[in-house]
């Protein structure tokens, strides 16, 4: 099978109204560096059709996008991805995705406006690319949990090199995901949630 990690089409969903019985709703970002797999996420577990701004890549980008270790990846996103997924009867999360490359930047500080929490979605095959998203969610003071995305080609490394890697501190949630798999992708969130919580229960802890 071919992973692409943002060119797998999102299962066709409809428009599901929120039910009566959702009290709560919390702005979730999903972060990282080009190709990571942020779209391939989002569409992986929204409850909703997902709304993409995906455009194909043109000749302008050579030089100035890294495609290293992606060179099949032929769309990018441009301005975001936005999907909805409900955890439980009275939570739901509205799930934001960043546009990868460093020239759509300027954009993440609008999409961070609001958000509780985040997504640090990496690939070890460019693990450098990791450190300037890290610093930007440190920065602006926003928690988040670090997802490993499993490209089938990309070295293993255990969680704890991960961390290390990253110098991540020891409460930082870092955990493996496939990011096409909803299951998958949706434990990824319920971690954040779960980390969010401790956050807000024992903020001396961390």
């Amino acid at each position: 099978m071919d992973f692409r990690s943002s060119d797998l089409p999102a299962p066709a969903r409809s428009v599901d109204p929120l039910g009566q019985t959702v009290t709560a709703a919390v702005k979730v970002v999903i972060v990282g560096g080009f190709g990571v797999g942020k779209t391939t996420m989002v569409g992986a577990v929204s409850d909703i059709k997902p709304l993409t701004t995906e455009e194909t890549m043109t000749r302008a980008g050579i030089g100035i996008d890294d495609t290293s270790g992606v060179h099949s990846k032929t769309t990018t996103t441009v301005a975001m991805d936005f999907g909805r997924i409900g955890i439980n009867d009275e939570l739901v999360l509205y799930l934001f995705g960043t546009p990868g490359q460093e020239r759509f930047w300027f954009l993440w500080r609008g999409l961070f406006e609001g958000a509780l929490g985040a997504v640090v979605l990496l690939d070890t095959r460019r693990l450098q690319n990791s450190f300037d998203v890290i610093g930007r969610l440190e920065e602006w003071g926003l928690p988040f949990v670090v997802a490993v995305n499993s490209f089938p080609d990309a070295p293993l490394h255990s969680l704890e090199e991960i961390r290390q890697a990253l110098d991540l501190p020891p409460h930082v949630p870092v955990l493996v995901c496939d990011a096409r798999r909803r299951d998958s992708s949706r434990d990824v969130l319920l971690t954040l949630m779960r980390y969010l919580h401790a956050q807000a229960t024992t903020p001396e802890a961390m």
